[in-house]
């Protein structure tokens, strides 16, 4: 076999480079019944990557509920989630992180990652529709932080606007604990006509295999490695790992690969994303039970002298891997000539089993696919679990130790200015979020966001959450409630829950205390997903989202952002959170507590960074969520509302500026103050209600199992809380207009 380079045999400290461990070493030489050649042991550095094997995560993800429901393609079946939406629809939907890519060069790193979710969208045959985006910064004051804020904002809006693509909703948080790590989480949802999906297999023997899509130069090699590995002062100097986006280009085959599958001459498909070929190529293999044989130096490439490792492992983007029926070969390449797209044949489907990957006439590596994959030969570990110590300065916290503000409006206003409660403006405006004429709404007017889909009745709520102060605080509570607020905001919509994506961006596994984190975020997740019945559809799982400088390590708070979609039957039924008529009396559905764990007000008025998690109760959700779809059906309520970070009166001036009206409030005795204006204990929505209504409205919760308080009423243009003016609504819609603008400018 041949080998190309100056290190024949490679050794322990090869593997090392290449992050494997001395025991994955010395299984690969198991499986080959030999010591592998470079190429070889780069194929399975990258595949046993923790980015493409989850050999850390897969015994934990397995908990999480994976079918029922609408749901037709399930976790790990394919390249991304398939729901029954109805009318013959089904919804394709996936979240993924792009974020060691976007922390060392954001630009990139975030168009990059919006480019490659969208493409496992449209290689299942299903047209995207909408982007959504969860994104976490550390403090942004500081110029390197504006940078990454700067770039990841612009790569973004710069590749989803110019692939057409409305950017619909997201969430954006800022903490210090994200100073070093930056967090870049892109999710797509695209619709399909059930039964003409196409699968990522290779079929069955003697099929052609074709390279499309753009050339193959020598970006984003070891891309999978890189996203395995913690980041340093030093990480700059991986910057090649880094992909080079080019949305046009993905247009163009976005509309050529639509119209392949049209033809009927495909067998499979799959996109070239984390480690290129050797991922594409092992995968369809694996799943269909077949082998390949590749001729690497028939993919177009656009750099000279690649060597056979280099097209192997590129992440070169906008590239697809195409296996086709025998004899119809000319009818695929008609289709990419017509878009003008490199078409090349590289090779054909085997009965070996084995990837045989050939160079200038040469075998350079030969192994097996079932090897290389999850759930095949992959390794899978269990790692130690520790409870965090910082927990046990959680559970000192008292809310009685903290004294309340002697000037509520100060206090208040202090809220309202945080960066991660202000207007996200300055971001959103650099979004395209109306291209394709679908977007009904956005998230400043409805909790989730609504997209039509044509030619129907119906319309998709999609939303992104997850409060990592809350995972942090207590990752099993956090974890569910990342699912109920997901869940919540759909409802409040006017939309029916049905299936989640998940991305789970956490530290070093190898840490006990980040992997508690972890298996504990999953348990909740798991729990809330079965008790809403939105099973997982997938996503992906992003480790070692932390920073080690000068000898310290800093991980980044766990964050298992929720991607969640839901449906709403009639779009004419949805619900948006503006106050809309003067005179409409407001309530506060669920129980009011005396609870400001993990609140911004307690971290931005007091500076307490050690507190509980936000009270919560999964019966009391479900039971929430019921009532509110039945005031919505009822069209008992004028506005809903949750209330979630900020607490209660950050909901109200939400719903105030939306609808450019003042409102009136008067807090009951029943719990402290601060709690009831800025505590963020769960289960709980604002709503409005037409006078006229109000007796039915009554009659209706006092039947039902929630909480509930008559609070005030829409009234005038300015905000009385407790009888004290505290200014006109427009003064308010200035300070959160301007925070994050005048931050950036």
């Amino acid at each position: 076999m041949s080998n190309q380079h100056s290190d024949p045999i490679p050794t322990i400290e090869t593997a090392k480079s290449l992050g494997l461990t001395p025991d994955e070493f010395q299984k690969i030489q198991d499986v080959l019944g030999r010591v592998p050649n470079f190429t070889e042991l780069s194929i399975y550095s990258v595949m046993w990557s923790e980015h493409c094997s989850y050999k850390n995560s897969i015994l934990q993800l397995k908990t999480l509920p994976r079918d029922g429901g609408r749901l037709l393609v399930g976790a790990g079946e394919e390249n991304a989630g398939l729901v029954d939406i109805g009318d013959g629809l089904g919804c394709v939907f996936k979240i993924e992180s792009h974020n060691h890519p976007s922390a060392i060069e954001p630009y990139q790193g975030a168009a990059t990652g919006v480019g490659g979710i969208h493409r496992d969208i449209f290689t299942m045959g299903a047209r995207p529709i909408a982007a959504l985006n969860s994104l976490r910064f550390g403090t942004p004051d500081n110029p390197r932080m504006k940078r990454l804020i700067a770039g990841v904002v612009k790569g973004i809006g710069d590749y989803g606007n110019s692939f057409g693509v409305p950017t619909v909703g997201g969430e954006v948080y800022f903490m210090p604990c994200y100073d070093h790590d930056i967090l870049v989480n892109a999710m797509s949802a695209g619709i399909v006509k059930v039964g003409e999906t196409v699968s990522a297999t290779a079929g069955g023997p003697g099929n052609p295999v074709f390279i499309v899509g753009s050339a193959t130069g020598r970006d984003g090699i070891h891309g999978a490695t890189f996203a395995s590995a913690d980041l340093t002062e030093d990480s700059h100097e991986d910057l090649p790992a880094v992909q080079v986006g080019d949305p046009f280009q993905e247009k163009l085959l976005l509309e050529a690969s639509l119209e392949a599958i049209q033809t009927g001459a495909l067998v499979g498909m799959q996109d070239m994303g984390a480690a290129g070929i050797t991922c594409s190529t092992s995968e369809m293999s694996a799943k269909a039970g077949c082998g390949m044989r590749i001729d690497l130096d028939k993919a177009p490439t656009r750099q000279a002298n690649m060597k056979d490792w280099e097209i192997l492992l590129s992440e070169s983007q906008e590239r697809m891997l195409i296996v086709c029926q025998p004899g119809r070969e000319a009818e695929i390449k008609r289709v990419f000539d017509k878009w003008d797209l490199p078409c090349e044949e590289i090779g054909v489907t085997t009965d070996t089993g084995r990837l045989e990957f050939y160079y200038q006439g040469q075998l350079v590596a030969d192994v097996p696919a079932e090897s290389l994959v999850l759930g095949g030969g992959a390794p899978v570990y269990v790692r130690d679990q520790k409870r965090p110590a910082y927990l046990d300065e959680i559970a000192r916290f008292r809310i009685e130790d903290i004294a309340e503000p002697t000037d509520w409006l100060a206090a208040a206003k202090k809220v309202w200015s945080s960066p991660n409660i202000a207007s996200k403006r300055w971001i959103t405006q650099q979004y395209d979020s109306m291209v394709r004429t679908g977007t009904m709404t956005t998230n400043r007017h409805s909790d989730a966001a609504l997209v039509r889909v044509k030619g129907t009745n119906k319309a998709l709520a999609l939303t992104t959450d997850c409060n990592s102060a809350y995972v942090f605080a207590d990752p099993y509570v956090g974890g569910m409630i990342a699912v109920a607020e997901a869940a919540r905001n759909i409802v409040c919509a006017g939309g029916e829950p049905v299936a989640i994506t998940n991305c789970l961006n956490f530290g070093n596994p190898y840490n006990p205390e980040v992997y508690y984190q972890f298996a504990h975020a999953i348990k909740g997740m798991g729990d809330a997903c079965r008790k809403f019945n939105t099973p997982v559809t997938g996503g992906n799982v992003s480790f070692y989202n932390q920073a080690t400088l000068k000898d310290k390590v800093i991980p980044v708070y766990p964050t298992p952002t929720i991607g969640m979609l839901g449906i709403v039957d009639d779009h004419q039924r949805v619900m948006t959170l503006d106050f809309k008529s003067e005179g409409d009396v407001i309530y506060l559905l669920g129980q009011s507590r005396a609870d400001i764990g993990s609140s911004e007000y307690l971290r931005r008025v007091h500076g307490v960074e050690f507190s509980n998690c936000p009270t919560f109760n999964l019966d009391e959700e479900v039971q929430l969520h019921g009532l509110i779809r039945q005031l919505i059906e009822q069209s008992m309520v004028q506005s809903v509302h949750d209330v979630s970070e900020g607490g209660l009166l950050v909901a109200l001036l939400e719903s105030a500026q939306a609808g450019k009206r003042g409102f009136e409030v008067r807090r009951s005795d029943t719990v402290r103050k601060d709690a009831w204006l800025f505590g963020e204990a769960q289960s709980r929505v604002v709503v409005s209600v037409r006078p006229e209504l109000v007796a039915p409205f009554e009659a209706l919760l006092e039947s039902s199992a929630t909480s509930f308080e008559r609070i005030g009423q829409v009234e005038g243009t300015t905000v009385l809380v407790d009888g004290e003016n505290w200014g006109s609504i427009s003064d308010w819609n200035q300070v959160y207009d301007t925070v994050l603008e005048n931050i950036m400018n």
